[in-house]
């Protein structure tokens, strides 16, 4: 859940040179261009999960595909980072990483072993983050300061619109065709924004390094909301030192305490998020019918987001934080109760209730009240190795939540795992609680 760049901020501002229109326009068109291959990526989780129970495989398989994807993600995201800050090329990095997800893809039709699948499902990972970070820092570049929200609110609604329309897309593609041909329309989607991006980007004349998005709200919450992660250096053991020292004093807790319950919810969701869709299919439910419920629940969740800032200004990051999650562990509770009473196509029903509260209306809130929580206590000191912190947890969280998920749901049953993610969510919302409450006392260390 996650870096940016050396110079002032107000380089920002710089203005291309050219006629004013012609300017802004080039300025917002090229955010287009990101929708077709947000169409491709946002079914892509489902996709896999389902090619490999298709084949027979178990939860355990979707389990280690998914911590492979996961483990992947962690050197990809340093990788291109690094390359993006020594390179300054981010049209080309954008377009290779295009072109890259478009042969994954069309590989991806030619697979049909779960080795083969796991290991493109890596290399998937390996490609996609490459345009991250270069697509936030195009907008930086190019954009006026003062417009930097409006426009990072704009690529964001393109990519969550875009993530809806690729599972409405797959849910319809399920009544007519086979799964497997799905790939072949995603690479070509991939193609159209790599030809897109060919002709509306232009590389920017100022060029700033990642730590510049750590510096702007805007930017930090869209990096995060595509990947979980940012890492402007690599963390050290005297990082995690001085981040969880903090816990000794009552005054300065609050962010170790903070990281601690980011660490639970990435753990839990881990667990349920990997074997939401395997508990469906044991229970019978067709594709079509499990594209419904996960497409249901990303509706939910893109509507949701336009009423998150509000709901978090009004009511505090912290308590906003609490109260979604309590409302997220109370729907996995309930899931995993009702695993384990309905059996067979009925269990949709509870999905379909409580899947879009919790992956929907809760995970909007939380993201948007808990990041603002990290984003306020990163202050303008140790931004870096701060960063590099809460990264490498979420990034072991992940990793380890979908591992542990897999071999929890086969050999124990998916209503323990469930069970099991809300009550990681239950200690993530304890952790947070001390922030819900004023400190006035004066203490000393």
């Amino acid at each position: 859940m996650q870096e940016r760049l050396s110079g002032s901020a107000e380089a920002g501002s710089h203005v291309q040179s050219g006629p004013v229109v012609a300017a802004k326009t080039n300025r917002i068109a090229w955010i287009n261009s990101v929708l077709p291959i947000s169409i491709a990526l946002g079914p892509v989780s489902t996709i896999i999960q389902l090619f490999i129970l298709n084949m027979h495989g178990t939860v355990i398989e979707v389990g280690l595909a998914v911590t492979l994807y996961n483990t992947v993600s962690i050197p990809a995201a340093m990788f291109w980072g690094f390359a993006t800050d020594r390179a300054h090329k981010r049209k080309l990095i954008i377009i290779v990483s295009y072109l890259a997800t478009a042969g994954v893809f069309i590989l991806f039709f030619a697979a049909r072993t779960f080795y083969s699948i796991s290991l493109l499902y890596a290399l998937f990972s390996f490609a996609t983050t490459a345009s991250t970070t270069p697509l936030n820092l195009l907008i930086m570049e190019t954009e006026r300061k003062q417009k930097w929200a409006s426009a990072f609110a704009r690529l964001s609604m393109v990519s969550s619109i875009g993530n809806a329309v690729g599972l409405v897309l797959c849910l319809v593609w399920s009544l007519v065709f086979s799964l497997t041909y799905i790939v072949l329309a995603l690479a070509i989607l991939s193609l159209i924004s790599a030809g897109l991006s060919v002709l509306m980007i232009s590389e920017p004349k100022v060029v700033f390094e990642r730590s510049i998005i750590a510096l702007t709200k805007p930017s930090f919450f869209q990096r995060l909301q595509t990947i979980p992660y940012l890492f402007l250096r690599v963390p050290r053991l005297k990082d995690f030192r001085r981040v969880f020292i903090g816990l000794k004093c009552e005054l300065t807790r609050h962010v170790p305490l903070l990281y601690l319950s980011i660490f639970a919810f990435y753990l839990g969701s881990g667990i349920f998020n990997t074997s939401i869709v395997p508990s469906l299919k044991a229970n019978h439910a067709s594709n079509l019918l499990i594209f419904l419920a996960i497409t249901i629940g990303m509706v939910v969740q893109v509507v949701s987001f336009r009423f998150a800032g509000p709901y978090t200004e009004k009511k505090s990051p912290a308590k906003a934080t609490v109260a979604s999650l309590i409302l997220r562990s109370t729907c996995y509770g309930l899931l995993g109760v009702s695993v384990y009473l309905v059996a067979g196509i009925w269990f949709l029903a509870p999905v379909l209730i409580f899947y879009p509260l919790a992956a929907g209306l809760a995970y909007s809130i939380y993201y948007t009240a808990s990041n603002t929580m990290v984003f306020n206590a990163l202050g303008q000191t140790n931004q870096g190795s701060s960063l590099g912190v809460y990264s490498a947890l979420v990034a072991i969280a992940t990793m380890v939540g979908s591992l542990v998920s897999g071999f929890s749901s086969f050999y124990l049953g998916f209503y323990t795992t469930f069970i099991t993610a809300a009550t990681c969510l239950a200690v993530s919302a304890w952790l947070i609680l001390p922030s819900t409450h004023n400190q006035s006392a004066q203490m000393h260390c």
